[in-house]
């Protein structure tokens, strides 16, 4: 192709070996970025393809290859209906996308334990793994395992709670500080100026998600609703049993809470204790996720508000982003920016 002239309308890897003048085995190692090419000649395959509009089809290349991607999410080992939510999505999206030679699974790990997530971690097979999504606390040892499946080029990324400071790709999951603000935009609002106390139920200060929601729902309290005493966080670990324990004598010593902000995954235990309270003595709560039991409290007036983020976003999500950083191809920001959803007893979708 002379300089000047437009692209070809459908540019193939021959086009690019023949403008570049070099063999096909060479084209195929510089888009595959395989090592053992000099730079000048890869400089040459890649102006090639500049010049020719070449646009990869990455897919196409894989099924020629008989490439399989495999994707693995290390999840909680906790019985809450979010985490049921996300293993439901990454079974179903598993069914849906396997004609894309795409395997997803799933481990669980116990909750909030830094120990056994590195375990997880470490336990991965790099040589068939091309991709692991991770929802859990940031620590060291935590960052050191996942060190160690960059060393050996698996993609990483965290899930609903970030990893900023390990070598992670990419976080999916909402902003957690504006979550927590939202909340106590949303608590302070129904609350009105009464005052009176805020009980924050949340489930480990080590996890980076309740830590930056509490943080964030503090700069508002503080900012705008200065006659409302926010407690201390009620840890529950996301445990219903625990929750539904701890609720009567943190309420016992601490009369006066007008407002619950229920930050994680608890819901289960708080409307298990609600059961247990005169109807009119309820606090205003505003929760997170919206789930089968979380709909049911908006509909019976338990909860006030709810904030949400689609499960199935989540996961579509993670998988597009660890096939797009495996085949060196972009990431459409806008499509993955997972959304705070929040739901009132009006606005719940069907």
């Amino acid at each position: 192709m002379k300089h000047g002239q437009p692209p070809l309308s459908n540019p193939t890897i021959n086009d690019i070996a023949r403008v570049a003048k070099v063999s096909l085995a060479t084209v195929d190692r510089v888009l595959n970025a395989r090592p053992g090419v000099r730079e000048t000649t890869v400089k040459k395959v890649n102006r090639a393809i500049a010049e020719l509009g070449y646009v990869r089809d990455a897919a196409a290349a894989n099924l020629a290859r008989g490439r399989t991607y495999n994707f693995v999410f290390i999840l909680p080992a906790n019985s809450n209906e979010f985490l049921t939510a996300l293993e439901a999505e990454i079974a179903q999206l598993g069914r849906d996308i396997r004609h894309e030679r795409t395997r997803l699974s799933f481990v669980r790990v116990a909750a909030f334990d830094p120990v056994a997530l590195a375990e997880a971690i470490d336990a991965i097979d790099t040589k068939s793994v091309d991709g692991v999504a991770i929802f859990g606390p940031e620590t060291p040892s935590v960052r050191d395992s996942i060190a160690h499946l960059k060393d050996n080029g698996v993609t990483v990324v965290s899930l609903v709670a970030d990893i900023p400071s390990s070598e992670r790709d990419h976080y999916v999951g909402v902003d957690n500080i504006a979550a927590g603000r939202t909340a106590a935009q949303l608590l302070g609002k129904f609350i009105g100026p009464r005052p009176g106390k805020i009980l924050v139920l949340t489930g480990s200060m080590l996890a980076r998600d309740h830590l930056e929601r509490r943080l964030g729902f503090d700069a508002v309290m503080a900012r705008d609703f200065g006659h409302l005493d926010v407690l201390a966080s009620l840890e529950g670990r996301d445990d219903p049993d625990l929750i539904a324990r701890l609720l009567p004598d943190a309420l016992a010593s601490n009369t006066g809470v007008i407002g619950i902000y229920s930050s994680a995954a608890g819901n289960e235990g708080l409307l298990r204790f609600f059961e247990t309270q005169p109807v009119g003595s309820r606090p205003v709560v505003v929760a997170h996720e919206l789930t089968q039991l979380s709909r049911q409290a908006l509909s019976n007036g338990i909860f006030d508000a709810v904030i949400s983020q689609d499960t199935g976003h989540l996961v579509r999500s993670a998988v597009r982003i660890m096939r797009a950083e495996r085949d060196r191809l972009p990431i459409q920001a806008a499509q993955e920016r997972i959304r705070i959803d929040v739901y009132l007893k009006e606005n719940m979708p069907p």
